[in-house]
């Protein structure tokens, strides 16, 4: 249903696949009529818009509502054109649930760091996405 949603829609990337268990998440972005700048290739928008709200969310539905989960800051380097489709995968294992349950189970707030790349099918990275994520129990 992500998909559907018309902010990101609007980025031209897809979620291609999510786990049952939302600890992985994969996106495409392709160069697209949607996607394209003036002078050909990924506009930087696209890029930053299809990583934006992915570590929220699976933080958001992993962690439950006990808990507030914000994006609160990012950086973006691009790192070459993006010609082609690119690709990122996004992961949260079981080990950074407990890190961010035991820092917050004294109701102080946490900010995590999450690092994402967009790469091509041959895994080099276009861009490089860092996301600040505020986390707090409710």
């Amino acid at each position: 249903m992500f998909n559907l949603v018309p902010a990101y829609r609007g980025t031209g990337a897809r979620v291609a696949y999510v786990a049952s268990d939302f600890r992985e998440l994969r996106v495409k972005l392709p160069l697209s009529w949607r996607s394209r700048n003036v002078v050909g290739t990924i506009f930087g928008g696209s890029l930053y818009g299809a990583v934006d709200p992915v570590y929220m969310l699976l933080l958001m539905k992993n962690l439950g509502p006990e808990f507030i989960v914000w994006d609160k800051a990012a950086s973006i380097r691009f790192r070459k054109p993006g010609r082609t489709t690119l690709y990122a995968t996004f992961r949260i294992d079981e080990a950074e649930l407990d890190a961010i349950r035991a820092a917050t189970a004294d109701g102080q707030s946490v900010d995590r760091i999450y690092n994402v790349d967009l790469v091509d099918a041959d895994g080099v990275p276009h861009a490089s996405i860092e996301k600040v994520v505020y986390i707090k129990r409710k």
